[in-house]
């Protein structure tokens, strides 16, 4: 199947196109991009810069993907985006790429950023993210697989969101979110774990225990950092895998954690 390119689509000389893209009416492809099979650029849409798009992404009407940093660092160089199959960036979407020559913003696969998000310069995300309308995220955050963002919920520069976490809508989010939980509030805190969450990727009930137990002793036991994760070591349960998640984002943490409620 041919690529089909609207006839006041811009495709700059340059761009490489997989086998059955479509470029609707009015959308921009620059020079150095690349679009995986299959994948859709809608009308006015625009993808430019130093990015490459996987297979089956599709990219809504206004959505700007790789546009210059906003950073003002950058001094120039090649810096770009690298995203992967089957993401979805709606309506207003912007997506920018890295600051540093080379250096990337990179997605993973199966994500859905939903009208009118921000996902800046250098960040990393995983598989399988949601991010509700109007969410945003400063430079140099990580985003683990299967988060969901509410709706306007702001994440400070160089934080890291864990897997399965949920930040609620508008939350302002200024250190790491441990992985399983639910963090809300101005600032944020955590508040539960992701029950709904992680009961719809299908958790066990052993898994959604083992979680638990993590919560508590981590956010209810009245323990500092330390003690709590000696106490979780030392826990029966410390060679699972829910538990050597918690480890090792806990160990790589730099701005810290978001407190318990």
């Amino acid at each position: 199947m041919s690529s089909q390119i609207h006839p006041t689509a811009v495709v700059e000389n340059g761009a490489q196109l997989g086998v059955g893209v479509e470029i609707g009416a009015f959308a921009y492809v620059g020079p150095q991009v690349r679009l995986g099979d299959g994948t859709r650029v809608h009308h006015h849409g625009s993808v430019e810069g130093n990015t490459r798009l996987g297979k089956n992404c599709e990219v809504f009407p206004y959505a700007c993907i790789g546009g210059k940093t906003q950073d003002l660092k950058y001094a120039g160089g090649n810096p770009g985006a690298r995203i992967g199959d089957r993401n979805v960036f709606r309506e207003y979407v912007t997506v920018h790429s890295g600051t540093a020559d080379g250096a990337f913003t990179v997605l993973g696969d199966d994500n859905h950023i939903l009208a009118y998000c921000h996902i800046a310069h250098d960040c990393v995300f995983g598989n399988n993210i949601v991010m509700s309308s109007y969410a945003a995220v400063a430079g140099h955050v990580t985003v683990e697989d299967h988060v969901v963002f509410g709706a306007n919920a702001g994440v400070h520069q160089f934080c890291r969101i864990g897997a399965y976490a949920m930040p609620g809508g508008f939350s302002k989010i200024v250190q790491d979110i441990v992985p399983f939980m639910i963090a809300e509030g101005n600032t944020a805190v955590v508040r539960t774990i992701n029950k709904v969450g992680l009961e719809r990727k299908g958790f066990t009930p052993e898994q959604m225990e083992r979680v638990k137990q993590v919560y508590r002793i981590l956010f209810r036991d009245g323990l500092n950092r330390t003690q709590a994760m000696e106490k979780l070591a030392a826990h029966e349960n410390a060679a699972s895998a829910e538990f050597q998640r918690i480890f090792k984002f806990v160990s790589q943490s730099e701005r810290g954690l978001a407190p318990g409620a």
